[in-house]
């Protein structure tokens, strides 16, 4: 892929960013995540009663989790353009959980830019559309349009 600068980055809505390399969403990353967010559902933390009385027979990620994993992936693809000297989570404009995360299973993420504006002299807004696609799974985990405000480098004076 050719590198990203700020000024190709306008001309690159449609474009695909990049796919992340897979990610395991294990039980001690689930149970970090519980136990940070205290939503400790057994659905999610109880071994043993998700395998026999949840729909998924498996405990399974909570939806944020999965979703916070976007930023991980984003840079892992190297979604921001050369000379960003901070990215900041701006929000998002849409989020569908579709298909849960089973303990155990992968991850990865396919992100497409939607746009790309300057909002002010130095910082753009970065809208991009991200598919987490679940190992061996028909349906994708999630699809979320994240924004990020980018901060351009300064140059550096003479």
């Amino acid at each position: 892929m050719v590198a990203l600068t700020f000024d190709s980055m306008k001309d690159m809505a449609g474009k695909e960013l990049g796919v992340s390399s897979w990610i395991t969403v294990d039980q001690k990353m689930i149970d970090a995540f519980a136990e940070t967010t205290g939503d400790r559902q057994w659905i999610h933390v109880d071994v043993e009663r998700a395998k026999r009385e949840s729909p998924f027979k498996a405990p399974v990620a909570h939806g944020y989790l999965t979703l916070s994993l976007i930023a991980a992936m984003s840079y892992d693809i190297g979604a921001m353009p050369q000379g960003t000297a901070a990215a900041f989570n701006y929000g998002l404009d849409k989020v569908r959980f579709l298909t849960p995360v089973k303990a155990g299973q992968k991850v990865r993420m396919r992100s497409t830019l939607v746009s790309f504006e300057e909002k002010a002299p130095g910082q753009f807004l970065m809208k991009s559309s991200n598919t987490v696609e679940i190992e061996g799974e028909e349906k994708p985990a999630l699809i979320a349009e994240t924004l990020a405000m980018l901060m351009a480098s300064r140059p550096a004076k003479a």
